[in-house]
């Protein structure tokens, strides 16, 4: 079987630098770990930027209107309206907040204080074709969650999703830092509403001890167990939103049934076939933690999975000249050009979402966030060069035609990663309408 492996992974990437774990709780204080006080803690460790993920990319699509040949058409709750397909329009009233109103903004995701120039990109809505999609109502959004607890599990991409949800509702609240080591935990007291972020790279168990001919220090997946850092939180959450993917692209050890199956990066024995690739074990992956999720006997909430997220490095790799600068506007209707790494992983993520759904015996819901076409078309979305406050950062192509090191992964903010929780807060909206609806 031959591996696929993403080009933009093959050398280890600068951005993906893990933070240590036990770092300080920001300002406003931290306690301990507590179960279904409103909610749970914790503080992080993450990498502060994921492997970012480029392929080789060739032709284009028709238009976002239509269905992705690769994946299931997610049922929208509303009858005739499906949230993923539509298009981007410009809105003039702008972003609902600034890099200067939000303190917990990640600087490497602050484009406008990293210097970038334009703006445009932070006013490009995504408009559903058979419905509107509102614009994010914060006070609304608490008021939903009152008493409860959402938790952004996964990857930095998660991260940045989680820091977004945060200053959307900073405009009209300023929480109370309550987290610590093991999470990052926000509590906005008016509506005793918690908003979590747990650091998970692959979402399943890890270890690094030496399994058979995979030496001790090389990160083992265990593919068909879950990541127990947060899988014992799981009962407090009442809104989960699980991402991942990118992490794939670095080197790890595929294991099943406590055997070694394949690999990323790493398989030594080239005379040994491998049975798992790095794509296949995503969907594995996949399959797994929404499993566990939907079979969890404490666990009754609702759990969203956001498809996979797309990069735009323009030809080439993060590492070999790829480039999103000078993008100022989204791709036009029928402009989409393929990525074949990103259409196969996020087919394989389908694939996961559909397994799961079958074998679901609790009383929790799985909903799919399909942005991943959608997204595609952003490519004016990213930090690209400003990724720093260095005043001699470089973020023109140099002598040599090279472009500066950027970021085509990660979403600037304010930027289109917003709308992610105006999707988020349709998604809990309608959810709990028709758990109304059928209790009464």
């Amino acid at each position: 079987m031959s591996l696929i492996v993403n080009p933009s992974s093959i050398y280890k990437n600068p951005l993906l630098v893990q933070e240590k774990k036990g770092r300080p709780a920001p300002k406003g204080g931290s306690d301990t770990l507590s179960v279904k006080e409103n909610g749970a803690d914790k503080g992080s460790e993450e990498s502060s930027s994921d492997a970012a993920s480029a392929d080789s990319k060739s032709g284009a699509k028709s238009d976002i209107s239509a269905v992705p040949s690769n994946a299931s058409k997610p049922v929208s709750d509303d009858s005739g309206c499906d949230l993923y397909q539509g298009s981007w329009f410009y809105d003039s009233l702008g972003p609902l907040y600034t890099n200067n109103t939000c303190p917990v903004l990640t600087q490497m995701q602050n484009c406008q204080g990293n210097g970038r120039p334009d703006k445009e990109y932070e006013n490009w809505r995504w408009k559903p074709s058979q419905c509107d999609l509102p614009r994010f109502d914060a006070k609304k959004f608490l008021e939903l969650m009152r008493g409860k607890t959402i938790a952004f599990i996964g990857d930095s991409v998660a991260r940045n999703q989680m820091e977004s949800m945060l200053c959307l509702l900073w405009q009209v609240e300023a929480p109370k830092n309550r987290g610590n080591k093991k999470m990052q935990r926000y509590f906005f007291s008016s509506t005793s509403t918690t908003v979590v972020r747990i650091w998970s790279s692959w979402l399943v168990h890890q270890t690094p001890e030496s399994i058979d001919f995979a030496p001790k220090g090389v990160v083992k997946l265990h593919l068909d167990a879950p990541d127990e850092q947060f899988m014992e939180f799981i009962p407090n959450f009442d809104v989960i939103v699980l991402s991942s993917g990118h992490w794939f692209a670095k080197q790890s050890v595929y294991v099943l049934n406590n055997e070694i199956v394949g690999g990323q990066l790493w398989w030594p024995d080239r005379s040994r076939p491998m049975k798992v690739n790095n794509v296949e074990a995503f969907g594995i992956s996949v399959e797994t933690i929404l499993t566990s999720i939907a079979t969890h006997p404490n666990f009754t909430g609702l759990a969203i999975l956001r498809t996979y997220s797309p990069d735009h490095y323009e030809g080439g790799a993060w590492n070999t000249g790829g480039s999103c600068t000078g993008k100022e506007k989204p791709l036009a209707p029928g402009k989409l050009v393929e990525n074949g790494f990103t259409e196969t992983m996020h087919k394989k993520q389908i694939t996961g979402f559909d397994r799961a759904i079958k074998k679901a015996t609790n009383k929790s819901k799985l909903k799919l966030m399909d942005i991943t076409e959608s997204f595609g078309y952003r490519h004016d979305g990213h930090p690209g060069p400003y990724r720093s406050l260095d005043p001699n950062k470089l973020t023109k192509r140099g002598p040599d035609g090279k472009p500066p090191p950027q970021d085509c992964l990660h979403w600037c903010m304010p930027g289109p990663v917003d709308i992610w929780n105006e999707l988020v807060l349709e998604i809990i909206r309608r959810d709990f309408e028709a758990n109304q609806n059928s209790s009464t």
